[in-house]
């Protein structure tokens, strides 16, 4: 069976990626990418942030612009083409970074070793349907090409290579500044500066070009979480969101437990880090600070887990591999991502209603299939020598 799928591997890939654009042009609407190219022109008259995209669906919220204005200039010449080819190359550009993701996981996880071919290409037909892929590529989602540009400039060796990706993606949309926190863990200090310029120069060009929407965005809506969608939706896989249904809808109580939860989530995060440095595991390192973003974010949906796809990679191929805790994530990740389960919770208890305990329990899947992906991390091999710090400047890339 095994070689049988290896032969194949090319078909099977080709078969996935042509169901999937079959999914997601008769049955999705791609609402996030309208908004992307319907909401971006603002940015030059002064509207992007005004904008509201109405949905059909009764009783659904109108979507907002909540990116930076950064990425509003990125995404503008979209505006200009028509929708269906807007369609078409977005999806071709989701399913290459889909196959990158891959690609680039197997490659920082054993950068001396390169995966089969075949290999990469099953594990792409595989993960195309995982829930945070398939429903962020049904929206027409940035998170993925997102995640394959972090991982792309993770795998760089010089120093303005991986800054200027990382700091990037980070302008487009600030969840991947997690790749900050790799650079600094990895030592790569000059790097992060790179990083840091460059998202600093983001923010100074889109000043430039709409002082007014830059001033409204980092002054006053950056802060506003409310506005990005109801922090106590089932599809809310932050932090914030399970605390808000576990103990009542946000604020009050929830709102107090969080900082302590944001605190406990970078300990963790902390020692994790620490552990897969010493080993030289750069994929787990990685791993770990993305994962801590996505925790720590007041506002973390399902279809922005789509980090989903290196976890299983090393959970599977990785150093750790066979651990108890290791099988355990696996099995989490996969009844988690592997099913619509949290999509399906949301039709359940709909946003603004309050969420059963037991759909509340269920709903915290996403960070409780990070906690032991983290715990993984964090633990150390049975047997073997002692594990040697790794030179961030040799084995690691330049500095």
């Amino acid at each position: 069976m095994t070689s049988w799928l290896t032969r194949h591997a090319a078909l099977i890939a080709a078969c996935s990626a042509v169901a999937h654009l079959a999914v997601a042009f008769c049955a999705a609407d791609m609402f996030d990418l309208r908004v992307y190219r319907e909401g971006s022109p603002g940015v030059l008259t002064g509207h992007l942030y005004d904008f509201r995209l109405a949905r059909a669906d009764p009783g659904a919220l109108a979507l907002p612009f909540t990116y930076p204005p950064f990425a509003a200039l990125v995404f503008l010449p979209l505006a200009y083409l028509p929708w269906w080819l807007t369609q078409v190359l977005w999806q071709l550009l989701s399913l290459t970074a889909a196959l990158y993701l891959v690609r680039g996981s197997f490659a920082l996880l054993h950068p001396d070793r390169p995966a089969e071919p075949a290999r990469i290409l099953l594990w792409t037909a595989a993960v195309l349907w995982l829930e945070p892929l398939l429903h962020g590529l049904a929206l027409g989602q940035v998170s993925l090409p997102l995640a394959a540009l972090s991982l792309a400039a993770a795998l760089r060796p010089g120093p303005l290579a991986a800054g200027t990706g990382i700091g990037l993606a980070a302008g487009v949309k600030l969840t991947p500044a997690g790749g900050v926190l790799y650079l600094l863990a990895a030592g790569r200090r000059r790097a992060a500066g790179w990083a840091a310029a460059t998202f600093a120069a983001t923010v100074v060009l889109a000043a430039l070009v709409a002082p007014v929407e830059s001033w409204r965005y980092w002054g006053h809506l950056l802060g506003d979480s409310g506005r990005i969608g109801p922090l106590a939706s089932v599809e809310n896989q932050s932090l914030r969101g399970c605390l808000a249904r576990l103990l009542g809808q946000d604020g009050g109580v929830a709102g107090l437990w969080w900082p302590a939860g944001v605190l406990l989530a970078a300990a963790a995060t902390a020692y994790a880090m620490r552990a897969a440095v010493r080993r030289g595991d750069r994929l787990a390192v990685l791993l770990a600070a993305q994962f801590f973003v996505l925790l720590a974010s007041p506002v973390s949906w399902s279809h922005h887990w789509v980090w989903v796809v290196p976890a299983l990679v090393w959970l599977r191929y990785g150093s750790l591999r066979g651990r108890r805790l290791s099988r355990a994530a696996v099995v989490v990740w996969a009844l988690t991502a592997g099913t619509w389960m949290v999509p399906a919770l949301h039709a359940v208890a709909p946003a603004g209603r309050a969420v059963p305990w037991p759909v509340a329990v269920a709903a915290c899947a996403y960070p409780l299939a990070a906690a032991l992906t983290l715990a993984a991390v964090a633990s150390s091999p049975r047997t073997g020598p002692a594990p040697v710090p790794v030179a961030a400047g040799t084995a690691w890339g330049s500095r």
